[in-house]
């Protein structure tokens, strides 16, 4: 639908909705007088009933969820109330005179006193419910449209992030290995001379490469480059679930990412700015050579 049938369209219902609150507006005026109202009140009065059908109604245009559920049931009831009042209207002939003061809107005592409640209640009903519509579409957040940095969309849920608990068990230093005892590296060394020995005297022997005694901070130099591959796992998990996140319309900030990996918030923004740098690479496809 293009522009000028949408803005045509909306104009045309504001000029329905405004001819149906005229009609209503005599209606709701009379019942008020009838219950007590003065001249002031009673004009003001199909405001008050109306005026929240019109809120609840673009109150429910906005909101989504719960709070649009309850938008249109707020607008239900009073299209329901303003319904019964109308209807009373047209059955009460005493309603139409130009001098409507109190009177009875029921024959039956209980329908009087039900149509009574009804119609006193509306005015009450509208301050809390339009304060309530109000506040609720002020606090709504609209969600936004779901991005796709990377091209596609996760079928899979993203993996819950590591805790705090799972990281330090991962980052635990694996064992060193065990060192052989000395008489064993003795026998080792011994073998290794009289195969040097036994090659020499061939001239075409390939060289052999000597075997290096083990260094008191192999393991030191092992459990440093451990460490380092632990912790590259823990910055491509992060970005990965960061990526996810993104990818369902739901991105984590730097400090919730940092916390959920038991880093600093910092840490976490680092690894949010090399996720989108390795969305923003172009990925290069290999495309096969015709022959010819």
């Amino acid at each position: 639908m293009n522009r000028t049938a949408k803005v045509f369209l909306v104009l045309a219902l504001v000029a329905v909705v405004a001819m149906a609150f005229r009609v209503s507006w005599s209606a709701l005026r009379d019942i008020a007088r009838a219950t007590g109202a003065d001249g002031t009140a009673a004009t003001l009065y199909p405001f008050v009933v109306d005026g929240l059908m019109a809120l609840a109604l673009v109150a429910a245009l906005v909101l989504t969820g719960e709070a649009r559920t309850f938008a249109l049931k707020v607008l239900a009831a009073y299209t329901a109330a303003s319904l019964v009042l109308n209807y009373v209207h047209g059955l009460v002939p005493a309603l139409h005179s130009p001098s409507v003061t109190w009177m009875r809107l029921a024959a039956w005592d209980p329908a009087h006193w039900a149509l009574v409640l009804l119609a006193t209640s509306l005015p009450v009903g509208s301050i809390y419910f339009g304060s309530d519509l109000v506040a609720k579409v002020l606090h709504h957040r609209p969600t936004p449209q779901n991005t796709q940095p990377c091209g596609e969309r996760a079928e899979e849920a993203a993996p819950s992030p590591h805790t705090l608990d799972t990281v330090e068990i991962d980052r635990a230093p694996a064992p060193a290995p065990e060192v052989p005892p000395l008489p064993v590296r003795e026998a080792l060394a011994q073998l290794t001379a009289y195969a040097d020995g036994m090659r020499a005297e061939d001239p075409h022997a390939p060289h052999t490469v000597p075997v290096q005694a083990a260094h008191p901070g192999d393991g030191v130099v092992r459990e440093e480059v451990f460490e380092e591959a632990e912790l590259e796992r823990l910055r491509q998990d992060a970005r990965r679930t960061y990526a996810e996140s993104v990818q369902a319309a739901r991105p984590l900030s730097a400090r919730a990412l940092g916390e959920a990996y038991g880093m600093s918030e910092s840490w976490g923004r680092k690894q949010i700015l090399a996720a989108r740098d390795e969305c923003d690479r172009p990925h290069l496809t290999a495309v096969p050579s015709g022959t010819g």
